[in-house]
């Protein structure tokens, strides 16, 4: 009963926060949040309680597991032993598999059945959140193609598309993850948590927009999924893919290069002025929320300390951290703190997607990049409210 009562009012906070920022409150529809709360309810309670959901999850994450030791055959004959050795884990254990995972999307998409999958999921999904398809499917588009690759699916009717519906469309973008970077998650946190997160996030996303940009089924755009599949042979298309997939992975090596050095750097500094660290600071700003979710007292600063690093660097710095204090935190703590990494919702967030955008419609990427504090606001509430979830069932 404790942890119902705890979970209300952590409701009620995170949709108290939703609505200060709402475009138009008389257009929320309680039917439809309602919905995507029970619907979130259950699927939580199905991945992290119930015994067929977690043979489930175990299912999953060992078929990541698998792609994983294929993916690190190909790393061990370009690098040697590095990897069997334990040298540069982050890079050969992390990384380098977003190389592979990234051609097999790139095979399924090929094969059409990307396209088919999104196009079914996201049907079933505007009867459900009450939103357009164009938002439905782009809720599924992103967690497959990622959140600045997947606009190109879009590119058709890019130009068309109202701001307010634009920001649906990036809130997503930041609010989920992508799978071709699932498997670097899972060797580093508790892969159940990272399955669990995926479906959380998605209904967590609905039931956050639906308050701060609440929007009737009115004057669908046509959905450009056909884009999706472009004319090009199979071996055209996996070269593409693989290099995409090893440009993602080069793009987050030298964040975390550079965020890791300055986060080192500012800590120093407030350490020698203030007698602490820049990410002890900040683990008393996110103090109530790591309560409020659920997280134990005993792990709740600590825990506080990492969620601030998730949005001030991202998602794989704030991990790394959570590696170096994982031991000495309760299950339950770690598992709702797990839950809260899973997703894009951080300030380098909003240069990746403008950008993505940007580069298809100039004008549309600036619409973005005006909106670029309420997303990541919103995006942040969507982790709290993913997490506040998990913590019912952990």
């Amino acid at each position: 009963m404790a942890a119902i009562l705890h979970f209300l009012l952590a409701l009620g906070v995170i949709f108290a926060l939703a609505l200060l920022v709402s475009h138009d409150r008389k257009q929320i529809r309680l039917r439809f949040i309602i919905q995507l709360i029970v619907v979130e309810a259950a699927l939580g309670w199905f991945f992290l309680h119930s015994a067929s959901g977690l043979a489930l999850v175990g299912s999953v994450a060992g078929f990541f597991e698998t792609l994983l030791g294929f993916a690190a055959q190909g790393t061990e004959f370009v690098f040697g032993g590095m990897s069997k050795q334990g040298l540069a884990f982050i890079f050969l254990g992390v990384l380098c598999p977003i190389v592979f995972i990234s051609a097999l999307i790139g095979i399924l998409q090929h094969w059409r059945i990307l396209p088919l999958l999104i196009r079914l999921v996201g049907t079933l999904l505007s009867k459900i959140n009450g939103m357009g398809k164009l938002e439905s499917f782009n809720a599924v588009s992103t967690l497959i193609l990622g959140q600045s690759e997947n606009f190109i699916a879009y590119k058709g009717i890019l130009g068309d598309i109202p701001p307010r519906r634009l920001y649906t469309m990036a809130a997503t973008a930041m609010s989920t993850v992508s799978l071709s970077i699932v498997g670097a998650y899972m060797s580093m946190i508790e892969p159940k948590y990272v399955v669990a997160a995926l479906l959380l996030n998605m209904f967590s996303t609905f039931i956050i927009l639906s308050i701060i940009n609440p929007m009737k089924n009115q004057d669908e755009q046509p959905i450009a999924l056909d884009k999706l599949h472009e004319e090009q042979s199979f071996f055209e298309m996996l070269g593409e893919y693989i290099l995409a997939g090893f440009k993602v992975a080069m793009i987050i090596l030298a964040m975390l290069i550079g965020f890791i050095a300055l986060i080192a750097a500012v800590n120093a500094l407030f350490a020698a002025l203030f007698g602490y660290s820049f990410q002890q600071l900040l683990g008393y700003l996110f103090y109530p929320f790591a309560w409020l979710i659920g997280i134990p007292k005993a792990d709740a600063l600590q825990a506080a300390s990492i969620m601030a690093t998730k949005l001030v660097a991202n998602e794989f710095v704030a991990m790394i951290e959570l590696q170096k204090v994982a031991s000495g935190m309760s299950a339950r703590g770690l598992g709702i703190l797990s839950v809260f990494l899973v997703s894009f919702a951080n300030f380098a967030s909003i240069g990746i997607v403008a950008g993505a955008i940007k580069g298809l419609n100039e004008q549309q990427g600036n619409v973005v990049s005006r909106f670029g504090w309420k997303l990541v606001y919103g995006s942040t509430l969507v982790s709290l409210l993913s997490a506040a979830f998990a913590g019912l069932f952990i």
